[in-house]
């Protein structure tokens, strides 16, 4: 999560929701995914529906190839219901954003958390109503995966991180075929020890997350292609310790999820660079790669950055190319 997410999500809550108390059955409203098609995990680009300009998600579909989409953020509304950015209820504007993409053949991950505002798995006040939680939203829009960005106080906390993994075991055994992203900051040396703390639980509880996701930026890069591949290869060395995997199936359960263009630090990150990254992903075979975000991956007029554009000289939608390279 970068201070650009952190500084623009809105958090305000809407009192009028009620909390969950039990895990609710598929609703008829639920916005039909497509039936015959993987997870949308590996090659899904963050865009923000709250902030940045989003685009038209069929125009940048039709411009790069991409199919898929992780739609950024599901946070709690004030008590242990989700919605997004806390405020929009799940039949909003965004449910239509869901079905404009299912419509051109591709689909999108929800991801929940984040830096900023309410997070759900602190709201929830254990993992059997965290689960609930989660369950309404795969229920509102049939999903096939989901992304938890667990940051800040909610990566920090022992008690919060055991809440999410034991509401993540839950809704693997309720919903079979679900495919589960934990998304986590790190450093150039790997995941922090909050991070190896969360990778030891989820192998102590049988959590079986499917893609654990770095986000190698913020972290001193100086050589940030390098230093991607650097947090990786750590990470990879994590899971095989903790989960007994070959080096095969270590790098299928590892993803990166980068940022486009200026970071917050001062780092740049650049075309070459996520190349760079984007072909050691494919040549190991890493189960997720991604970016921050498609609201960023444009020119700014007059230079700058921010939100709606990278910072950087670069072609629109050049990352968001790159990534539809990774899905094959």
């Amino acid at each position: 999560m970068s201070k650009v997410r952190k500084s623009l999500l809105t958090c305000a809550a809407a009192t009028a929701a009620l909390a969950l108390g039990a895990v609710p059955a598929l609703s008829a409203e639920a916005a039909d995914a497509p039936a015959d098609a993987a997870a949308p995990v590996a090659a899904s680009p963050y865009l923000y529906n709250g902030w940045g300009n989003p685009p038209a998600v069929g125009e940048v579909m039709s411009a790069t190839g991409i199919k898929d989409f992780t739609l950024a953020f599901i946070l709690s509304d004030g008590t242990c219901n989700p919605a997004w950015d806390g405020t929009r209820p799940l039949d909003g504007p965004d449910k239509a954003v869901i079905e404009d993409v299912r419509a051109n053949g591709g689909d999108v991950v929800p991801s929940i958390g984040g830096w900023a505002g309410n997070k759900l798995g602190e709201a929830c006040q254990d993992a059997q109503s965290l689960a609930a939680a989660y369950q309404k939203l795969i229920d509102a829009y049939g999903l096939k995966a989901i992304d938890i960005d667990i940051e800040a106080t909610e990566f920090e906390t022992p008690a919060v991180q055991d809440r999410v993994l034991e509401a993540l075991k839950i809704v693997k055994e309720a919903n079979p075929g679900l495919q589960t992203v934990v998304t986590f900051p790190t450093l150039i040396s790997g995941p922090n020890e909050h991070g190896q703390r969360l990778i030891d639980k989820a192998a102590e509880i049988g959590a079986n997350v499917d893609v654990w996701t770095q986000m190698p930026f913020n972290f001193g890069g100086q050589d940030m292609a390098a230093d991607t591949i650097t947090s990786t290869e750590a990470l990879k060395e994590k899971l095989k310790s903790a989960f007994g995997y070959t080096d095969e199936e270590a790098y299928a359960h590892a993803g990166i999820s980068s940022m486009n263009g200026n970071t917050d630090t001062g780092e740049v990150v650049t075309p070459a660079d996520f190349q760079k990254m984007a072909d050691y992903a494919k040549e190991k075979s890493l189960g997720r790669f991604t970016f921050w975000s498609l609201n960023r991956d444009r020119p700014c007029e007059g230079g700058g950055g921010g939100d709606s554009c990278s910072g950087i000289d670069q072609q629109p939608w050049e990352f968001t190319k790159i990534v539809a390279g990774f899905q094959g």
